[in-house]
This record gives C-alpha cells, structure tokens and sequence, in this order.
C-alpha cells in the first residue's frame, strides 16, 4: 500500500491539468494491479499465495499445498485429491464441483466458502472451519473431521456417512435431509440447528447436544440419545423413531412412531 501511495503522488505532481490527472490515476491502477495478477501465475507449493485468483478447472492431485492462500478464489471444477493443504486458507473461496477426496485439509479454513456438490469424501478435516459456508449437497463420506467447525454452515442434503464427527460443532447449521449413515457423532453439538429429514439412524449420539433443535421427521430410529444433553418432548413428538430408541429417562416414545414412508 505504501509503494502505491507514493507513486500517486509523484503522478499527480507530474499531472498539469484534468486529463493528466486521469493519466496518472490509470498508471497507479496498472502499477498497483501488477504485482497481484503476477501472484496468480505463480508456481503451487507450500504458502503460495493465489488470493482473488481464477483458478478453476486446476488438476492438482498429490500436490504439496501447504498453508497455501487461496482466499477468495475461484477453484470451481478443480481435481485436489490426495493433496496436502493442511492449514490452507480456503475463506470466501468458491469450490463448487471441487474434489478433495483424500486431501489433508486438517486445520484449513473455508469461513463464508460456497462449495455445492464439493467432494471431501475421506480427507482429514480434523478442526477445519466451515463456519458459515455453504457446502450443500456435498459428499463427506468418511472423512475425519473430529472436533470441526461448522457452525451457521449450509449442509442441506449432504452425505456424511461412515464420517467421524466427534466433537464438531454444527451448532445453527443447516441439516435438512443430511445422512449421518454410520457416523461418530458422539459430542456433536447440534444446537439450534435444522435436523429436518435428517438421517440419523442406529447411532451413539452420546453427549450430543441438541438445545434448540429443530427436528422434524428426523430419523433417529434405533439411535441412543439416553445420554444426549438439550432434548426436549416436543422436539421427539415431532422426530422419526422405533422402539429401538433410546432417549433419556425424563422422555417418552410417541404413540405416532414409527412414522410412514416418505417420498424423498
């Protein structure tokens, strides 16, 4: 910023009437824009710095990216599988169609990223932050996304089978028709969050919290929520159970379970 503020300067005092005045302003403009349109055709590797770059349809699999900034980008398309990006800043960054299959993104942060139909199927997402992004209709089949963020995150329809959540926040999040299939939830906090259609059957959901909960028609048939934290009888009047479930003592079954079928 320093460098463009004294090339203003000199520009103005060289300007002797309006038009010079436009001239100068355009010289500031490329010579500023330069040194950031050069970043983007900078070589990958570990801390690169492609922010506000255009990227998409990269093939990048295997690579060694490392806390590389890739904040505000555009990745749409791309191929990151098997990838090392741990620590990686994803914010505001637009992965939409974007494989991460197998990458380690442990730790990177996709705040405020829009990601529909991104595939994290098997990455490490041990504490990756989610918080406010829009990864809807996403496949997170089995990663490992222990003690992850995402809170305020867009999730509807997405597939987090067989994935290990323990201890993620998925407080104030949107849920609705999200497959939980095999997942570790244990300590998930699900406060305030939309379960709506929610697939949540045959888990331990011990120490899950569910305060605020909305949880229509969610599917817990079989699941043990007898130590689960926030429940209440309105919210298991209106959820999808069997006689297989487990709530905890102060709760009872409704007569209306188990419900019919729905159409998806």
């Amino acid at each position: 910023m320093e460098e463009c503020e004294f090339v203003q300067i000199r520009a103005s005092s060289l300007a002797a009437g309006a038009w010079s005045r436009v001239i100068g302003g355009l010289v500031l403009l490329v010579l500023c824009a330069a040194p950031a349109a050069a970043k983007c055709q900078d070589a990958p590797g570990p801390g690169a710095d492609w922010s506000g770059c255009s990227k998409a349809r990269l093939v990048l699999t295997g690579e060694d990216l490392t806390g590389t900034i890739f904040q505000r980008s555009l990745l749409t398309l791309s191929d990151f599988a098997s990838s090392k990006m741990a620590g990686a800043n994803l914010s505001e960054t637009e992965v939409s169609r974007t494989r991460f299959e197998g990458a380690d993104l442990s730790r990177a942060d996709f705040t405020k990223a829009l990601g529909w139909r991104a595939n994290f199927g098997q990455a490490n997402l041990t504490g990756t932050v989610f918080v406010s992004s829009d990864m809807s209709r996403s496949n997170f089949a089995q990663a490992k996304a222990a003690g992850a963020n995402f809170n305020k995150a867009e999730l509807n329809r997405s597939d987090f089978s067989g994935a290990d959540l323990t201890g993620a926040n998925l407080a104030k999040a949107e849920l609705a028709r999200v497959l939980f299939q095999s997942a570790r939830l244990t300590g998930v906090d699900f406060s305030y969050s939309n379960l709506s259609r929610a697939r949540l059957i045959g888990l331990d959901l011990q120490g899950a919290n569910f305060t605020g909960t909305y949880m229509f028609l969610a599917q817990i048939g079989g699941s043990d929520l007898s130590r689960a934290t926030g429940l209440t009888q309105a919210q298991i009047d209106i959820a999808c159970g069997t006689a297989q479930t487990k709530l905890p003592d102060s709760l009872s079954q409704p007569k209306s379970w188990p419900c019919k079928e729905e159409e998806d």
